[in-house]
């Protein structure tokens, strides 16, 4: 990725302002009474404010609140890897001035968490997918201290002395943790898990060496892989990502068939009328056609992956058996 794609949170938020003027466009008028002319919607973040997902659900409400003509709030309700937040937005009415703003703890909460005393939904039957956002891989990055330049390199490390090599994540059950015990499970070896009570903890370690490796975010490691201070080997999604060409993925570095990519989507209660999922989708595509908005998720290290709420659907429901399995077979669970 080329540094210009290297921005902070505060200034992808301000692009957000460029964004929703750029998103202002003409639409059909509403008869009084009909959706969205209510008052303003709420868009639920599960998460803090500030954390990646909550810059991508504000751009998003930015774009699309003068598509709509309505003004749409974001709301943080944080707690339990999400579960609580997104609890919450199942329990609303179904109206459509509801919305949750999600990614992969929206399937890998409820599944880390089965066994636990926490809030529990069913994604498949609490909430009606509006439609995909974007989609980026994670990247595979080590350290320097550590003597593996490839992936295969890196294999052979813990196949070699299984346990000794250890990973940090953002916590038990976050994409952080789960793509690395996939890695695990796939490739047959035997890592330490330490997980952090966040992201900035676990890279902090791995810039000092206390920890070997991780699995996060481009924009969250690029400047410490250009600076050198740690070693990118392999990125998750299927193919090479478009911002760091030259990196190879784990699938044809050594491990084929895997893939993994962090995903941000929109979702409303279950049974929203079908009126407004199709409004909101159709809305949603064309914000992730416009420039600007594909300019802003590049510096999340993301593209945009416009498309029907179904196909949505489908490919959610499709990737929980394969992470069902996973929670099972390595006994992860935080309850």
């Amino acid at each position: 990725m080329h540094s210009s794609t290297q921005v902070s949170r505060r200034e992808m938020l301000a692009g957000a302002c460029g964004l929703a003027a750029a998103a202002s466009v003409p639409g059909r008028a509403f008869a009084s009474g009909e959706w969205p002319s209510n008052g303003p919607i709420r868009m639920v973040v599960p998460f803090s404010p500030g954390a990646s997902i909550d810059t991508m659900a504000r751009m998003v409400a930015a774009g699309l609140s003068p598509r709509i003509k309505q003004t749409i709030i974001v709301e943080n309700k944080a707690g339990a890897g999400g579960l609580i937040g997104s609890q919450y937005v199942a329990n609303q009415a179904a109206d459509g001035y509801t919305l949750l703003f999600q990614a992969n703890p929206f399937i890998l909460a409820p599944l880390v968490n089965a066994s636990g005393n926490r809030a529990m939904y069913d994604p498949a039957r609490r909430f009606q997918p509006i439609g995909q956002v974007a989609a980026g891989p994670l990247l595979m990055a080590v350290s320097n201290d550590l003597d593996a330049k490839s992936l295969r390199e890196f294999i052979a490390a813990a196949h070699a002395k299984p346990d000794s090599i250890s990973y940090g994540s953002a916590g038990i059950g976050t994409v952080n943790h789960l793509s690395v015990e996939l890695l695990c499970s796939m490739s047959k070896i035997k890592l330490t898990h330490v997980p952090y009570a966040g992201l900035a903890p676990a890279l902090t370690d791995l810039l000092g060496g206390r920890v070997q490796m991780i699995m996060a975010s481009l924009p969250s490691l690029l400047p410490y892989v250009n600076a050198g201070r740690i070693r990118a080997i392999a990125v998750t999604s299927a193919d090479r990502s478009t911002f760091v060409p030259n990196i190879p993925t784990v699938a044809e570095a050594g491990v084929p068939g895997y893939q993994v990519e962090a995903w941000w989507g929109l979702f409303a209660p279950a049974k929203v009328p079908a009126s407004i999922t199709q409004r909101l989708n159709a809305e949603l595509g064309a914000l992730l056609a416009a420039p600007a908005t594909v300019q802003l998720l590049a510096r999340e290290g993301a593209n945009p992956r416009p498309g029907s709420a179904d196909d949505f659907a489908k490919s959610l429901l499709a990737d929980v058996p394969r992470w069902r399995k996973l929670v099972q077979d390595a006994h992860i669970s935080v309850g």
